[in-house]
């Protein structure tokens, strides 16, 4: 038994905050009765319906591993006609959402799912999944890296894990670094670079617990093998 938001989310008709909106309004029924936010059913021998459509799972859970290019927003439809990852994963045979987020102007690995529960696992802070990004900044270089590894705080006092950091190269006026961090707090590694005195001029997300980037060109997708699932998990 799950609860039915879940359910819903899980068929690909809409996010679970969607479908708890579509509960609250009546649209939802198990067996012929009206549901409420909270109910529980079992999708392979209860008759659910949303507007009296009967819903059906999709067959195949979908894993997915995408390169996201910069400029593309980590939503499945924008308002303002933004390109999003739905549309570069959309040849993926169901729904998948973003498990985690990059900002527009990030690029680099992000995970998408149609398994709440594998999302949700992944996504929870005990799980202290290590993200690793590629970032190439100017600005303050001289002991860059040493007050980066120092923070233990957000600009706003959110308190941070302490960061690893290295240098990945160094080019004229330009560093890149490697930088991993535990928590991923809204825009992390930009604020942490902003208070180093660092501009951004590239981030790259290029691993996430036992997942890397390698060379998935931009832009594209594939599946995660079932080792790749069950490494991350652990």
């Amino acid at each position: 038994m799950d609860r039915l938001q879940k359910i819903i989310s899980a068929a690909g008709v809409c996010s679970r905050r969607q479908a708890e909106e579509f509960l609250r309004s009546g649209r939802v029924s198990v067996n012929g009765r009206p549901a409420s936010l909270g109910d529980q059913a079992d999708p392979e021998t209860d008759r659910i319906t949303l507007d009296g459509r009967p819903l059906a799972l999709p067959s195949e859970k979908l894993y997915i591993m995408l390169h996201k290019p910069r400029g593309v927003v980590t939503t499945l439809s924008d308002e303002k006609g933004r390109p999003t990852v739905a549309g570069l994963v959309s040849g993926c045979g169901g729904r998948a959402y973003p498990v985690g987020r990059l900002d527009m102007d990030s690029e680099g690995l992000l995970l998408l799912t149609s398994d709440g529960a594998f999302a949700q696992r992944l996504a929870h802070p005990s799980h202290g999944m290590e993200k690793e990004y590629h970032v190439t900044v100017s600005g303050d270089l001289a002991g860059c890296r040493d007050r980066l590894a120092a923070l233990a705080a957000l600009e706003d006092g959110t308190p941070i894990s302490p960061a690893r950091v290295s240098i990945v190269e160094a080019r004229g006026s330009r560093l890149t670094l490697s930088i991993t961090i535990r928590q991923g707090l809204n825009r992390q590694v930009r604020r942490m670079c902003a208070l180093a005195g660092l501009r951004v001029e590239r981030l790259v997300r290029v691993r996430e617990g036992s997942l890397r980037l390698g060379d998935l060109p931009r832009g594209q997708w594939r599946r995660l093998t079932p080792e790749e699932r069950e490494a991350l998990l652990r």
